[in-house]
């Protein structure tokens, strides 16, 4: 396993990481049909240059770190769609590559050397919940068929495999439920040389989707070394001071916050529906950013102009 390198000096020195914003929207908006069991993930057969596009547009906004197409794929996932475990293992390695090599084009640039004044961006390699693989919307309730061991052997093979494609971090993402919580922290404490974040995905602004206390959560990641730091993605925007404030008390770590645009994701009618957000994103960012939050971007529904407004409000 190759780790590049280590967010965790930059985030310790309360320094502000911008991330990227919502990949599968990008995607959606160049006019890819993402309805489909693979989600973002499919085009990682069809059209992998599609998503290093993608990954080059949040680069050039400005994110400090990009994140791999992997969220939502899974080695029995690729197979369901005619893949071989060989294929789909190279898919998930591949997820990785994909962003590297994105981060190595931009950051071969002469505008983009160390001396312009940016710092080398990271790559993240995600890691979805159990319940993106099932394609059902479970990533929102944690309503799950499988208990402790389940999930930790549902993700172990997963994690191995992108680890090993060489990412600076994990970004174990969306996380609904308090039992998967404690599945990755298990398996993360198997892996010394890991760095990853741990983001929960929330119903209001005290409690994950399965409803836990979000607090509870917070202490089960962090006290595991390799969780560089904490905190909260695709929920309301509405929701995030608060569920930062919390997380705050109860853990020194850095936080992170890159919730959706606040609109609310329909599993059944497979849609967003509702209003976005009309806040300014970076003015969100400063508060944010005032919660403890060290890595701040956007998730579902949010884009390049997301990253922008965070890093022009920042100063990053």
């Amino acid at each position: 396993m190759a780790i590049l390198s280590n967010p965790a000096p930059f985030l310790l020195r309360g320094e502000t990481l911008a991330l990227d914003g919502g990949l599968a929207t990008e995607l959606e908006r160049a006019g890819f049909d993402l309805d489909h069991p693979l989600w973002s993930a499919r085009l990682l057969l069809e059209r992998p240059e599609a998503i290093a596009t993608v990954h080059r547009a949040y680069l050039e906004a400005g994110a400090d770190c990009i994140t791999t197409a992997s969220y939502q794929g899974t080695i029995e996932g690729f197979c369901r769609c005619g893949s071989t475990p060989a294929e789909a293992r190279g898919l998930l390695r591949g997820s990785v590559e994909l962003a590297l090599q994105a981060r190595a084009a931009f950051w071969s640039e002469a505008s983009r050397s160390p001396g312009a004044g940016r710092r080398r961006p990271f790559v993240a390699a995600s890691i979805g919940p159990y319940g993106a693989s099932l394609a059902d919307g479970s990533e929102y309730t944690g309503a799950y068929d499988l208990g402790l061991q389940g999930l930790v052997e549902f993700h172990r093979e997963r994690m191995g495999l992108l680890l090993d494609a060489g990412p600076d971090l994990l970004a174990c993402e969306t996380i609904p439920s308090a039992v998967e919580a404690r599945a990755l922290a298990l398996l993360l404490a198997e892996r010394p040389a890991a760095r990853a974040w741990v983001s929960f995905s929330c119903r209001d602004g005290s409690r994950l989707c399965d409803g836990t206390p979000f607090v509870d959560a917070v202490r089960i990641v962090a006290a595991v070394p390799q969780v560089v730091a904490v905190g909260v993605n695709c929920t309301a925007p509405s929701h995030v001071l608060d569920l930062l404030r919390a997380a705050a008390a109860v853990t020194d770590k850095p936080l992170v916050a890159y919730p959706n645009s606040g609109e609310t994701y329909d599993a059944v009618a497979k849609a967003w529906k509702g209003m976005s957000d009309p806040a300014d994103w970076g003015q969100r960012a400063r508060a944010w950013v005032g919660a403890g939050a060290r890595l701040v971007g956007g998730c579902c529904r949010t884009g390049p102009d997301h990253i922008r407004a965070v890093r022009a409000a920042l100063g990053v």
